[in-house]
């Protein structure tokens, strides 16, 4: 056994017993471990690393801790003000697509309210999630961590928020999806592009008081949905603006008294 001293900031503490957050502490780890085995065996999955540093130097997840390493452990960040620093992974140049699991249809909905392609599916199981994040190159959205613990998992973010408008919140202040937005281009069911639409085209599948009161319509070529501005779509838009309008960069925290 080797002994490691470790220190977790910002949100990554919420993966931590209360009496390790916000702290440095010492651990023992097997000998040959590394450093993504520790920090996933003390609980926080790979997907929500941006940075770490050992004893002062950007490492890699393949690390093998050694006796009296220092490890620092950041998460996802808009910009650091020291030192340029070697993140973890690259993201995908691009709009990012995504894939959520089975609890997380309100979000996956008001993603694609937003424009963002998300796939969803009640019945999705977690191998099923896995394989097409892998395959498709789409961010794991998931409440699970033990999904995001998946070695085969790259690209993925753990919700910490309930609600699905908080949710959506997070997501964009994370990954700064706010100026990506393309409202109302997506249908909400079938996640395919909607097309304008002729009023006398969809005529016969209008509420009547909607055919009195409503000239604009879209329409999903797929499922034959129809949508209009509604009262809905306008306390809708109001929550994207909301959303979209978010601070989005995070500063790295401070630097620990270790680092040189």
């Amino acid at each position: 056994m080797v002994n490691a001293s470790f220190r977790f900031y910002d949100g990554l503490g919420d993966f931590l017993p209360r009496e390790r957050r916000g702290r440095e502490f010492d651990t023992p780890c097997a000998r040959e471990a590394t450093v993504k085995h520790m920090i996933e065996a003390l609980g926080v999955p790979h997907t929500e690393l941006e940075l770490i540093l050992v004893n002062g130097e950007p490492a890699g997840f393949e690390h093998l801790l050694r006796e009296g390493d220092r490890v620092a452990v950041y998460p996802a960040f808009g910009q650091f003000e020291v030192r340029p620093l070697r993140p973890l992974r690259a993201w995908p140049e691009g709009r990012l697509r995504f894939v959520a699991d089975a609890h997380l249809g309100g979000l996956a909905r008001l993603l694609r309210m937003a424009g963002y392609d998300t796939l969803y599916d009640n019945h999705y199981h977690d191998d099923e999630i896995e394989g097409i994040a892998r395959e498709e190159g789409r961010v794991l959205l998931t409440r699970d961590r033990e999904l995001l613990k998946r070695r085969t998992v790259e690209l993925g973010c753990y919700l910490h928020a309930i609600d699905p408008p908080e949710q959506l919140r997070e997501l964009f202040a994370r990954l700064r999806l706010g100026g990506g937005m393309r409202p109302f281009t997506l249908c909400l069911h079938c996640n395919l592009p909607l097309r304008p639409v002729a009023k006398d085209e969809v005529l016969a599948r209008l509420p009547p008081r909607v055919a009195e009161t409503h000239e604009d319509f879209t329409t999903c070529d797929a499922c034959g949905r129809v949508y209009w501005k509604g009262s809905h779509h306008a306390r809708m838009q109001g929550l994207l603006e909301g959303v979209a309008a978010a601070p989005t960069e995070v500063k790295l925290p401070p630097t620990p008294d270790f680092i040189p």
